[in-house]
């Protein structure tokens, strides 16, 4: 299969980064971090989350990072949102996308949201119209889609019933995510053909974790499979001011792998506690 002419990279790196710190950097660090991704040219910056400070504090602030930024032209900053509530923050300061998450096992969800998979959804149906009314652009995450760490595999066809739901309440993306990094190649060829069968136009992204050091070839066999939407996360350096000119390198600098281990009875996803 040809491979895409254009890739759109989404960087997750100011949210789904940061909120993984031991400790929480102050808002200024937090703008300085995400708008030397956009001035690098990222298109897409995940530039928060609208949580509980209680239970995600490196997310506290997102309402005045958001207000900060300087959004070049034609450049999304989604944030995301949980609920209802988190929908009336984001949108109070400012927010013109949104995301919300969900995932195609039914533990991990209930243990990262305390929530089952159709409460999560019912969740959704509270704001996301609204915000589709608003003219918001809205992004869908679904997570351990090749592998759970309290149910282990995962049934394609649960993943395409999730990810067909998300489009269904009107997210223009669902981003399909190894949340523990257990995907290989064939299985990431697997579960997107099925997706592109059971939802032909649908706009499809992937979100790969290096666990195991099969995310670049997972992202290539994404790309085989023709997806041109790959997220990406940056790894903060000590000193942010060094970041106004990242090297394609730096944008693309593996994670460091987790153990896809649950010894400590832990969701390994980084959304945990965001609707506590």
């Amino acid at each position: 299969m040809t491979l895409p002419r254009e890739v759109r990279v989404v960087e997750v790196g100011p949210r789904d980064g940061l909120q993984n710190e031991a400790a929480a950097l102050g808002v200024d660090e937090k703008v300085a971090f995400a708008q030397a991704l956009l001035d690098a040219g990222l298109s897409v910056v995940e530039a928060g989350a609208f949580v509980s400070p209680k239970w995600v504090p490196q997310m506290a602030g997102s309402d005045e990072v958001l207000r900060r930024l300087r959004r070049p032209p034609g450049a999304r900053l989604p944030v995301l949102v949980p609920n209802g509530k988190g929908f009336e923050a984001a949108r109070a300061a400012g927010a013109r996308e949104i995301a919300v998450f969900t995932a195609a096992s039914e533990t991990f969800n209930r243990k990262n949201i305390n929530a089952s998979i159709d409460e999560s959804f019912a969740r959704f149906d509270e704001f996301v119209p609204e915000a589709r009314r608003d003219g918001m652009w809205v992004r869908g995450y679904v997570s351990t889609c090749f592998g759970c760490p309290y149910e282990g595999a995962v049934d394609p066809a649960r993943v395409v019933e999730v990810a067909r739901g998300l489009v269904e309440i009107g997210c223009d993306e669902v981003s399909i995510g190894d949340t523990i990094g257990v995907a290989v190649p064939t299985q990431v060829t697997d579960v997107l053909g099925r997706l592109q069968a059971e939802m032909p136009g649908a706009a499809l992204a992937v979100h790969f974790h290096d666990t195991r050091g099969t995310a670049l070839a997972n992202v290539l066999a994404a790309l085989q499979q023709g997806i041109a939407v790959v997220d990406s996360m940056k790894r903060r350096r000590e000193s942010v001011e060094s970041m106004a000119e990242p090297s394609v390198d730096d944008v693309f600098e593996k994670r460091p792998g987790k153990k896809a281990s649950n010894q400590q009875g832990q969701a390994l996803d980084h959304n945990r506690h965001f609707n506590r």
